[in-house]
């Protein structure tokens, strides 16, 4: 029996909501219980339904969730992570590949946290 896999990346705002962003972090909560939802509702159809919830990360679009790409500011990032870095584009695809291979064949409604700490 061959297994179907999704993966959504979503963000760890849904899990650990950051102040001032009570949309955004509504948004992502429910990307993360509208996963769960298509885990229950897709398995029996051997679809497995998964998410990724990372951190800020060294993309091109960390300077406009920052709003500005300064010292400082990656700093104060970088301070909320327990492991003290930024997640990486290769961090997110290993997560992803690992969601996806047979190795996770019996994972199914999970919001991985790729974010080295933060919602701890």
């Amino acid at each position: 029996m061959r297994l179907e896999n999704k993966v959504a990346i979503v963000t760890g705002a849904g899990l650990r909501p950051r102040p001032g962003l009570t949309w955004y972090n509504a948004s992502k909560g429910w990307a993360i219980t509208a996963t769960k939802s298509m885990a229950v509702e897709l398995a029996p159809k051997n679809i497995r339904v998964n998410c990724l919830c990372p951190v800020a990360g060294e993309t091109g679009m960390l300077e406009k969730f920052m709003g500005v790409d300064a010292p400082e500011i990656r700093e104060k990032f970088r301070a909320s992570i327990p492991l003290g870095r930024l997640s990486t584009p290769l961090d997110i695809a290993n997560a992803a590949l690992w969601l996806a291979s047979d190795e996770a064949a019996f994972i199914t409604g999970v919001a991985l946290e790729v974010d080295g700490g933060r919602c701890i």
